[in-house]
């Protein structure tokens, strides 16, 4: 009888660091929504001018190919644009949110961590939302214009025949959210990696080997979030490429780091 008592209070024990836990991770999902819906509100009362800077890598496609002629998009649903001004506010309520997001899901696993393993973790926190910036910079002002400026070589006309490109508003947010987002998460590939390294959870030899796997990955993705022509995935795949390549070397000094740490705590 009081075997059974015992391991009922184990189970209570073990039940409530479960639903402290729990209780922690939904106040962290909170704050990082009230942070989402903070920045869409501050977004959507200027959603016209964000839109209009979200056309900005269509009109460098433009000029590339000599033409200064006004951006024209279509808009075939009555509340179309309205509903494009609550994407944009959305679009920029998560990019103002995410340094919120990086930090309350650091809080969330520092208490787990040692003092040391949470100074370790902490410049990895001011690390992603720098890189999230630097894709979303290389996809609004290298691909997209590479990818508009390929649509628009798909222009034709000829004897009673002109084929113009005229893209959907809803569908040029779209494309423009799309790869501005994607790209921000994929250049967390350092951050991530280098992370898992500190953990001692991935290594450079590791990495190496699963480099095909990646190499398809990579493509898989270049192919789903491009134009369909072979040259604009190559454009957006490379990067991406550099970035694990990358990721290998900085994996490789962290284990070093890790070896010399090794050695002297067994001196």
């Amino acid at each position: 009888m009081d075997d059974v008592v015992l391991q009922e209070d184990e189970i209570d024990a073990s039940r409530a660091p479960l639903l402290e836990h729990l209780a922690e991770l939904r106040t962290r999902l909170l704050i990082s929504m009230i942070a989402i819906v903070a920045g869409f509100a501050a977004c959507f009362f200027v959603s016209k001018p964000i839109f209009f800077f979200l056309t900005e890598p269509f009109q460098a496609a433009m000029r590339q190919l000599g033409r200064h002629d006004t951006v024209k998009m279509v808009n075939t649903d009555a509340f179309g644009f309205f509903v494009v001004q609550i994407k944009v506010a959305l679009f920029g309520g998560i990019i103002l949110a995410f340094p919120v997001i990086a930090y309350q899901l650091y809080a969330f696993v520092a208490p787990g961590l040692y003092k040391k393993e949470r100074g370790a973790v902490l410049p990895f926190m001011f690390a992603a939302p720098v890189m999230f910036v630097a894709g979303a910079s290389f996809a609004y002002f290298i691909g997209l214009p590479f990818a508009l400026e390929f649509a628009l070589n798909q222009e034709l006309k000829g004897p009673g025949l002109e084929v113009t490109y005229l893209p959907k508003v809803d569908e040029y947010l779209t494309l423009v959210t799309t790869l501005t987002l994607a790209f921000g998460f994929v250049f967390q590939i350092p951050v991530v990696l280098t992370l898992l390294a500190r953990a001692r959870m991935t290594s450079a030899s590791a990495l190496r080997k699963g480099r095909r796997y990646a190499i398809v990955g990579i493509a898989a993705f270049a192919a789903c979030v491009t134009p369909p022509d072979v040259l604009s995935m190559t454009i957006m795949a490379l990067p991406i490429y550099a970035l694990y390549e990358a990721s290998i070397w900085l994996v490789w000094l962290i284990e070093r780091a890790q070896a010399r740490e090794d050695a002297a705590a067994l001196a």
